[in-house]
C-alpha cells in the first residue's frame, strides 16, 4: 500500500463489532480499511459519495452493514463477485478487504463514482477487483457477465422486484443473490416472488437484526439461482424500476 493514511484511529469498537461476524482482520486489512475512510471523506467533499461521513458512522453503518453479510452467507468467501449499484463501493470493497481471495466486479452507473472506484482500487492495491461503469441492464446481457457470478450482492434502493430482475441475471446456477434491506419489506417481498420465479431464483433465507452495538435494523434477503434466467431478461434499461415483474 502507499502509505497513504498516517493518523491514529481508534478502532476498537469496530473490532469488536466485527467479532459478532466472525471476523478477525490483519493489520495490513485494518489500514486498508481506514485509507478507505480516508480516501471517501476526501472525495466525499468534491463529489456526492456518501451523506454519512463521520468516523465511527462509516465504520458501523457503511463498512460493518457491508460485512454483515457474513450473518448469512453460508459458503466460503471465494469466487466470483459482483455489486450491483455499488455507489461509493457498498458492499464490494468492505467485501474484498475483508475476503482477499474474492474476485469483485463493482458496477455502478455514475461515471465520476466508477473513478472514484479506481482510485481505492488502486491505493489499497486490491487484485482482482475492477469498476465497470455502466447500467445492470445492459451489462446482464453481455456474455462476459451474464451468470458468471456465485455471488451477486446490492444494497441499492430499489424494491425487491426490481433489484432482482437487475440482480439474478448475473448469477450462475447454484449462486447466490443477497439483497440489503434496511427495513421490514414483508409485503414488498411477497409481490416479489413471482419475479424471482421467473427469473430463476428462489428465496432461501431471510435475517432480520441490528447492527452490533446499535439500534440500526438490517434485513438480509437471500436467494438462490436454481434454473438459468430466460434471455428477455433483464428488459431495456429502465423498464425494471418503472414496470417491476409481478
Amino acid at each position: 500500500m502507499n502509505g497513504y493514511h498516517m493518523k491514529q484511529y481508534n478502532t476498537l469498537q469496530f473490532e469488536r463489532d466485527l467479532q459478532e461476524f466472525q471476523i478477525q482482520l490483519t493489520s495490513r486489512q485494518m489500514d486498508q480499511f481506514m485509507t478507505y475512510y480516508e480516501l471517501l471523506t476526501e472525495w466525499n467533499s468534491v463529489m456526492n459519495l456518501t451523506a454519512i461521513t463521520e468516523f465511527d458512522e462509516v465504520l458501523k453503518k457503511h463498512f460493518v452493514d457491508s460485512l454483515s453479510l457474513a450473518k448469512v452467507y453460508e459458503g466460503h468467501f471465494t469466487g466470483n463477485v459482483i455489486d450491483v449499484g455499488t455507489g461509493a463501493g457498498f458492499p464490494g470493497i468492505p467485501l474484498k478487504i475483508a475476503f482477499p481471495s474474492l474476485k469483485v466486479t463493482l458496477l455502478d452507473s455514475l461515471n465520476k463514482r466508477v473513478r472514484f472506484l479506481d482510485a481505492v482500487i488502486e491505493s489499497l492495491e486490491l487484485r482482482e477487483t475492477e469498476a465497470v461503469h455502466g447500467r445492470a441492464e445492459d451489462y446482464a446481457r453481455k456474455k462476459e457477465y451474464r451468470e458468471k457470478y456465485d455471488l451477486c450482492v446490492s444494497r441499492a434502493v430499489a424494491n425487491l422486484s426490481s433489484l432482482s430482475e437487475y440482480c439474478l441475471p448475473f448469477v450462475k446456477k447454484g449462486g447466490k443473490f443477497i439483497s440489503y434491506k434496511s427495513e421490514k419489506v414483508s409485503e414488498e417481498a411477497k409481490k416479489a416472488e413471482k419475479a424471482i420465479e421467473i427469473l430463476g431464483g428462489k428465496t432461501i433465507g431471510q435475517s432480520e437484526f441490528f447492527l452490533p452495538s446499535s439500534d440500526i435494523y438490517r434485513n438480509l434477503y437471500v436467494i438462490e439461482k436454481i434454473k438459468t434466467t430466460p434471455g428477455k431478461y433483464p428488459r431495456k434499461a429502465g423498464l425494471p424500476a418503472k414496470e417491476p415483474l409481478a
